[in-house]
Protein backbone atom coordinates (compact mmCIF):
# COMPACT_ATOMS: atom_id res chain seq x y z
CA UNK A 1 0.00 0.00 0.00
CA UNK A 2 1.26 3.52 -0.73
CA UNK A 3 2.66 5.33 2.27
CA UNK A 4 0.32 7.97 3.64
CA UNK A 5 1.65 11.47 2.94
CA UNK A 6 2.69 13.39 6.03
CA UNK A 7 0.54 16.42 6.71
CA UNK A 8 2.77 19.43 6.21
CA UNK A 9 2.49 23.15 5.64
CA UNK A 10 3.21 22.50 1.98
CA UNK A 11 0.34 20.04 1.62
CA UNK A 12 -2.06 22.36 3.46
CA UNK A 13 -1.05 25.22 1.15
CA UNK A 14 -1.62 23.00 -1.90
CA UNK A 15 -5.09 21.95 -0.70
CA UNK A 16 -6.19 25.53 -0.10
CA UNK A 17 -4.51 27.06 -3.13
CA UNK A 18 -2.42 29.46 -1.08
CA UNK A 19 1.30 29.94 -0.57
CA UNK A 20 3.32 27.94 1.95
CA UNK A 21 4.64 31.16 3.62
CA UNK A 22 1.02 32.19 4.21
CA UNK A 23 0.30 28.84 5.90
CA UNK A 24 3.46 29.23 7.96
CA UNK A 25 2.32 32.63 9.23
CA UNK A 26 -1.03 31.19 10.32
CA UNK A 27 0.34 28.09 12.02
CA UNK A 28 2.90 30.18 13.89
CA UNK A 29 0.16 32.37 15.34
CA UNK A 30 0.85 35.49 13.24
CA UNK A 31 -2.85 36.31 12.94
CA UNK A 32 -2.26 40.07 12.89
CA UNK A 33 -0.68 39.66 9.45
CA UNK A 34 -3.64 37.77 7.95
CA UNK A 35 -7.33 38.36 7.53
CA UNK A 36 -9.44 36.56 10.18
CA UNK A 37 -11.11 34.51 7.45
CA UNK A 38 -7.81 33.32 5.96
CA UNK A 39 -6.34 32.57 9.38
CA UNK A 40 -9.36 30.47 10.41
CA UNK A 41 -9.55 28.72 7.02
CA UNK A 42 -5.92 27.58 7.24
CA UNK A 43 -6.24 26.33 10.83
CA UNK A 44 -9.54 24.58 10.13
CA UNK A 45 -7.97 22.66 7.24
CA UNK A 46 -4.79 21.92 9.22
CA UNK A 47 -6.66 20.37 12.12
CA UNK A 48 -9.03 18.55 9.77
CA UNK A 49 -6.02 16.87 8.15
CA UNK A 50 -4.50 16.02 11.52
CA UNK A 51 -1.66 18.53 11.37
CA UNK A 52 0.48 18.25 14.50
CA UNK A 53 2.03 21.51 15.79
CA UNK A 54 5.65 20.99 16.76
CA UNK A 55 5.98 19.38 20.18
CA UNK A 56 2.25 18.78 20.59
CA UNK A 57 0.01 15.75 20.09
CA UNK A 58 -3.48 16.54 18.86
CA UNK A 59 -4.70 12.98 18.31
CA UNK A 60 -6.90 11.82 21.23
CA UNK A 61 -6.14 8.16 20.52
CA UNK A 62 -2.93 7.90 22.55
CA UNK A 63 -2.41 4.39 23.86
CA UNK A 64 1.32 4.08 24.51
CA UNK A 65 1.71 2.10 27.73
CA UNK A 66 3.55 3.99 30.45
CA UNK A 67 3.68 7.27 28.51
CA UNK A 68 3.44 10.43 30.58
CA UNK A 69 0.75 12.00 28.44
CA UNK A 70 -1.09 15.11 29.62
CA UNK A 71 -4.15 16.53 27.87
CA UNK A 72 -5.24 20.14 27.85
CA UNK A 73 -8.65 21.69 27.30
CA UNK A 74 -9.34 25.31 26.38
CA UNK A 75 -12.19 27.16 28.05
CA UNK A 76 -15.42 27.76 26.15
CA UNK A 77 -15.12 30.01 23.12
CA UNK A 78 -11.36 29.62 22.73
CA UNK A 79 -9.88 27.66 19.85
CA UNK A 80 -6.37 26.35 19.31
CA UNK A 81 -5.89 28.79 16.41
CA UNK A 82 -7.54 31.75 18.19
CA UNK A 83 -6.21 31.51 21.72
CA UNK A 84 -4.45 34.42 23.35
CA UNK A 85 -0.76 34.91 23.88
CA UNK A 86 -0.95 33.87 27.52
CA UNK A 87 -2.38 30.37 27.04
CA UNK A 88 -0.02 29.72 24.14
CA UNK A 89 2.94 30.32 26.45
CA UNK A 90 1.38 28.17 29.19
CA UNK A 91 1.25 25.33 26.64
CA UNK A 92 4.91 25.90 25.82
CA UNK A 93 5.79 25.56 29.50
CA UNK A 94 3.68 22.40 29.73
CA UNK A 95 5.37 20.91 26.70
CA UNK A 96 8.91 21.62 27.94
CA UNK A 97 8.21 20.20 31.40
CA UNK A 98 6.67 17.05 29.92
CA UNK A 99 9.37 16.58 27.29
CA UNK A 100 12.02 16.71 30.03
CA UNK A 101 10.23 13.74 31.66
CA UNK A 102 9.65 11.77 28.47
CA UNK A 103 6.02 12.85 28.17
CA UNK A 104 3.81 14.40 25.52
CA UNK A 105 1.17 17.12 25.44
CA UNK A 106 -2.19 16.34 23.84
CA UNK A 107 -4.85 18.82 22.73
CA UNK A 108 -8.30 17.46 23.64
CA UNK A 109 -10.49 20.32 22.43
CA UNK A 110 -12.45 23.31 23.68
CA UNK A 111 -15.00 23.12 26.49
CA UNK A 112 -18.00 24.05 24.35
CA UNK A 113 -17.12 21.44 21.69
CA UNK A 114 -16.44 18.53 24.04
CA UNK A 115 -19.78 16.79 24.47
CA UNK A 116 -20.24 14.09 27.14
CA UNK A 117 -19.98 11.50 24.37
CA UNK A 118 -16.63 12.89 23.17
CA UNK A 119 -15.30 12.97 26.71
CA UNK A 120 -16.27 9.33 27.23
CA UNK A 121 -14.45 8.37 24.03
CA UNK A 122 -11.32 10.24 25.09
CA UNK A 123 -11.32 8.59 28.51
CA UNK A 124 -12.30 5.13 27.32
CA UNK A 125 -10.68 2.21 29.16
CA UNK A 126 -7.01 1.93 28.25
CA UNK A 127 -6.43 5.61 27.56
CA UNK A 128 -2.91 6.83 28.32
CA UNK A 129 -3.70 10.24 29.81
CA UNK A 130 -2.22 10.82 33.24
CA UNK A 131 -4.16 14.01 33.74
CA UNK A 132 -5.73 17.09 32.18
CA UNK A 133 -4.94 20.81 32.37
CA UNK A 134 -7.87 23.22 32.03
CA UNK A 135 -6.77 26.47 30.43
CA UNK A 136 -9.19 29.08 31.68
CA UNK A 137 -12.41 29.09 33.65
CA UNK A 138 -14.90 26.36 32.72
CA UNK A 139 -18.52 25.89 33.77
CA UNK A 140 -19.16 23.79 36.85
CA UNK A 141 -21.30 21.16 35.02
CA UNK A 142 -18.45 20.59 32.56
CA UNK A 143 -15.96 20.30 35.39
CA UNK A 144 -18.17 17.74 37.13
CA UNK A 145 -18.40 15.67 33.93
CA UNK A 146 -14.63 15.74 33.59
CA UNK A 147 -14.01 14.87 37.24
CA UNK A 148 -16.19 11.78 36.86
CA UNK A 149 -13.86 10.53 34.11
CA UNK A 150 -10.47 11.85 35.21
CA UNK A 151 -9.27 12.17 38.81
CA UNK A 152 -6.17 14.25 38.08
CA UNK A 153 -7.01 17.77 36.97
CA UNK A 154 -5.23 21.12 37.19
CA UNK A 155 -7.00 24.40 36.48
CA UNK A 156 -4.89 27.27 35.12
CA UNK A 157 -6.05 30.85 35.73
CA UNK A 158 -9.09 29.55 37.61
CA UNK A 159 -9.68 28.00 41.01
CA UNK A 160 -12.16 25.36 42.18
CA UNK A 161 -11.52 24.83 45.91
CA UNK A 162 -11.86 21.21 46.96
CA UNK A 163 -12.46 19.98 43.41
CA UNK A 164 -9.06 19.99 41.68
CA UNK A 165 -5.55 21.40 41.74
CA UNK A 166 -5.02 24.93 40.44
CA UNK A 167 -2.16 27.17 39.34
CA UNK A 168 -2.56 30.88 38.81
CA UNK A 169 -0.67 34.12 38.98
CA UNK A 170 -1.00 36.51 41.89
CA UNK A 171 -3.43 39.02 40.39
CA UNK A 172 -3.53 41.15 43.55
CA UNK A 173 0.24 41.47 43.50
CA UNK A 174 0.30 42.16 39.75
CA UNK A 175 -2.19 45.00 39.94
CA UNK A 176 -0.47 46.49 42.97
CA UNK A 177 2.86 46.49 41.13
CA UNK A 178 1.40 48.14 38.03
CA UNK A 179 -0.58 50.80 39.92
CA UNK A 180 2.28 51.68 42.26
CA UNK A 181 4.59 51.96 39.26
CA UNK A 182 2.20 54.44 37.63
CA UNK A 183 1.75 56.30 40.92
CA UNK A 184 5.53 56.72 41.25
CA UNK A 185 5.51 58.26 37.77
CA UNK A 186 3.03 60.89 38.99
CA UNK A 187 -0.21 59.41 37.64
CA UNK A 188 -3.25 60.14 39.78
CA UNK A 189 -6.01 59.60 37.21
CA UNK A 190 -5.96 55.95 36.14
CA UNK A 191 -8.61 54.20 34.05
CA UNK A 192 -9.43 50.51 33.44
CA UNK A 193 -9.83 48.73 30.10
CA UNK A 194 -11.32 45.37 31.04
CA UNK A 195 -11.82 42.21 29.03
CA UNK A 196 -13.34 38.74 29.51
CA UNK A 197 -16.09 40.20 31.66
CA UNK A 198 -18.03 37.42 33.33
CA UNK A 199 -14.92 35.44 34.21
CA UNK A 200 -13.64 35.43 37.78
CA UNK A 201 -10.27 36.56 36.50
CA UNK A 202 -11.67 39.92 35.38
CA UNK A 203 -13.51 40.40 38.66
CA UNK A 204 -10.35 39.66 40.66
CA UNK A 205 -8.17 42.02 38.64
CA UNK A 206 -10.64 44.88 38.76
CA UNK A 207 -11.05 44.46 42.53
CA UNK A 208 -7.27 44.43 42.98
CA UNK A 209 -6.99 47.63 40.95
CA UNK A 210 -9.62 49.36 43.07
CA UNK A 211 -8.06 48.17 46.33
CA UNK A 212 -4.62 49.46 45.38
CA UNK A 213 -5.99 52.83 44.28
CA UNK A 214 -7.84 53.16 47.57
CA UNK A 215 -4.67 52.31 49.50
CA UNK A 216 -2.98 55.23 47.69
CA UNK A 217 -5.84 57.60 48.48
CA UNK A 218 -7.21 57.45 44.94
CA UNK A 219 -10.41 56.12 43.39
CA UNK A 220 -11.50 54.62 40.09
CA UNK A 221 -13.78 56.94 38.11
CA UNK A 222 -16.50 54.76 36.58
CA UNK A 223 -16.70 57.08 33.56
CA UNK A 224 -13.28 55.79 32.53
CA UNK A 225 -13.99 52.10 33.01
CA UNK A 226 -14.71 49.91 29.96
CA UNK A 227 -15.75 46.27 30.28
CA UNK A 228 -15.81 44.01 27.22
CA UNK A 229 -16.66 40.34 26.70
CA UNK A 230 -13.32 39.37 25.13
CA UNK A 231 -9.75 40.35 25.88
CA UNK A 232 -7.68 40.54 22.70
CA UNK A 233 -6.04 43.39 20.75
CA UNK A 234 -9.30 44.29 19.04
CA UNK A 235 -10.97 44.80 22.42
CA UNK A 236 -8.11 47.03 23.55
CA UNK A 237 -8.69 49.27 20.55
CA UNK A 238 -12.47 49.11 20.99
CA UNK A 239 -12.15 50.21 24.61
CA UNK A 240 -10.08 53.24 23.63
CA UNK A 241 -12.58 54.28 20.97
CA UNK A 242 -15.39 54.02 23.52
CA UNK A 243 -13.64 56.62 25.69
CA UNK A 244 -12.44 59.02 23.00
CA UNK A 245 -15.58 61.24 23.14
CA UNK A 246 -14.46 62.16 26.69
CA UNK A 247 -10.83 62.84 25.85
CA UNK A 248 -11.11 66.64 26.13
CA UNK A 249 -12.26 66.52 29.75
CA UNK A 250 -9.70 67.89 32.19
CA UNK A 251 -10.08 64.82 34.39
CA UNK A 252 -9.43 62.34 31.56
CA UNK A 253 -6.95 59.68 32.80
CA UNK A 254 -3.26 60.10 32.19
CA UNK A 255 -2.81 56.31 32.33
CA UNK A 256 -4.82 53.16 31.66
CA UNK A 257 -4.39 49.68 33.09
CA UNK A 258 -5.62 46.96 30.75
CA UNK A 259 -6.95 43.50 31.60
CA UNK A 260 -3.92 41.96 29.89
CA UNK A 261 -0.94 42.98 27.80
CA UNK A 262 -2.65 41.89 24.57
CA UNK A 263 -5.40 44.45 25.18
CA UNK A 264 -2.70 46.96 26.15
CA UNK A 265 -1.03 46.46 22.77
CA UNK A 266 -4.34 47.11 21.00
CA UNK A 267 -5.06 50.16 23.15
CA UNK A 268 -1.60 51.59 22.50
CA UNK A 269 -2.05 51.29 18.73
CA UNK A 270 -5.50 52.88 18.94
CA UNK A 271 -4.16 55.86 20.86
CA UNK A 272 -1.32 56.26 18.36
CA UNK A 273 -3.72 56.17 15.42
CA UNK A 274 -5.64 59.01 17.06
CA UNK A 275 -2.46 61.09 17.29
CA UNK A 276 -1.68 60.43 20.95
CA UNK A 277 1.92 59.86 21.97
CA UNK A 278 2.46 56.81 24.20
CA UNK A 279 3.69 57.40 26.88
CA UNK A 280 4.19 61.17 26.54
CA UNK A 281 0.43 61.88 26.36
CA UNK A 282 -0.96 58.73 27.97
CA UNK A 283 0.60 55.66 29.60
CA UNK A 284 -0.68 52.14 28.97
CA UNK A 285 0.07 48.98 31.00
CA UNK A 286 -1.18 45.40 31.12
CA UNK A 287 -2.16 43.20 34.07
CA UNK A 288 -0.08 40.22 32.99
CA UNK A 289 3.18 39.43 31.19
CA UNK A 290 4.09 37.22 28.25
CA UNK A 291 6.50 37.41 25.36
CA UNK A 292 4.46 40.27 23.96
CA UNK A 293 6.01 42.44 26.70
CA UNK A 294 9.54 41.70 25.52
CA UNK A 295 9.43 40.67 21.89
CA UNK A 296 7.15 43.31 20.36
CA UNK A 297 8.07 46.95 20.02
CA UNK A 298 7.30 49.22 21.70
CA UNK A 299 7.63 46.89 24.71
CA UNK A 300 4.45 46.79 26.80
CA UNK A 301 4.72 47.54 30.51
CA UNK A 302 3.00 44.85 32.57
CA UNK A 303 3.11 42.80 35.73
CA UNK A 304 2.30 39.15 36.18
CA UNK A 305 3.57 35.60 36.41
CA UNK A 306 5.61 34.05 33.63
CA UNK A 307 3.00 31.88 31.83
CA UNK A 308 5.59 29.28 30.86
CA UNK A 309 6.36 28.85 34.57
CA UNK A 310 2.65 28.32 35.19
CA UNK A 311 2.64 25.55 32.58
CA UNK A 312 5.71 23.95 34.15
CA UNK A 313 4.16 23.94 37.62
CA UNK A 314 0.88 22.52 36.26
CA UNK A 315 2.78 19.63 34.65
CA UNK A 316 4.64 18.91 37.86
CA UNK A 317 1.39 18.81 39.83
CA UNK A 318 -0.10 16.25 37.47
CA UNK A 319 3.01 14.09 37.35
CA UNK A 320 3.55 14.21 41.10
CA UNK A 321 2.86 11.40 43.50
CA UNK A 322 0.05 13.00 45.49
CA UNK A 323 -3.29 11.32 44.87
CA UNK A 324 -6.52 13.31 44.68
CA UNK A 325 -7.75 11.64 47.88
CA UNK A 326 -4.91 13.31 49.76
CA UNK A 327 -6.19 16.76 48.95
CA UNK A 328 -5.74 19.42 46.30
CA UNK A 329 -3.08 22.07 45.90
CA UNK A 330 -3.89 25.67 44.99
CA UNK A 331 -0.68 27.28 43.74
CA UNK A 332 -0.44 31.08 43.52
CA UNK A 333 2.83 32.09 41.85
CA UNK A 334 4.55 35.39 42.51
CA UNK A 335 4.31 38.29 40.09
CA UNK A 336 6.99 40.51 38.63
CA UNK A 337 6.87 43.97 37.08
CA UNK A 338 8.29 44.41 33.60
CA UNK A 339 8.74 48.09 32.75
CA UNK A 340 8.55 48.66 29.02
CA UNK A 341 8.20 51.61 26.66
CA UNK A 342 4.49 52.35 27.18
CA UNK A 343 4.63 54.02 30.61
CA UNK A 344 6.27 57.28 31.56
CA UNK A 345 5.82 60.40 33.70
CA UNK A 346 2.27 61.74 33.87
CA UNK A 347 1.50 64.38 31.28
CA UNK A 348 1.39 67.91 32.68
Amino acid sequence: MPKKEKVSQKSIARDLGVSQPLVSLALNGRKDELSPETYKRIWDRALELGYCPKGMRVDPALTAAGAKNIGFILRSGVRLYQQNNFFGHVQHGLHDALAARGGALQFLGSEDLLTPEKLRRIFAPGHALQGVVLLGEVARPFLDQLRALCARLVAVSARYPGLCHSVQGNDAQSLEQVVRHLHELGHRRIGWLGGNVGLERHTARLAALQNTLEALGLSLDERYVVKLSDGDRAEGAEAVHALLPSRRRQDFPTAFVCYNSTMAAGAMKAFQREGWRVPADVSVAGADISRINLEETPHITGAGTNPEKIGEVAAKLLLGNAAAEEGFTDMVLTSQLVVGDTTGPAAK
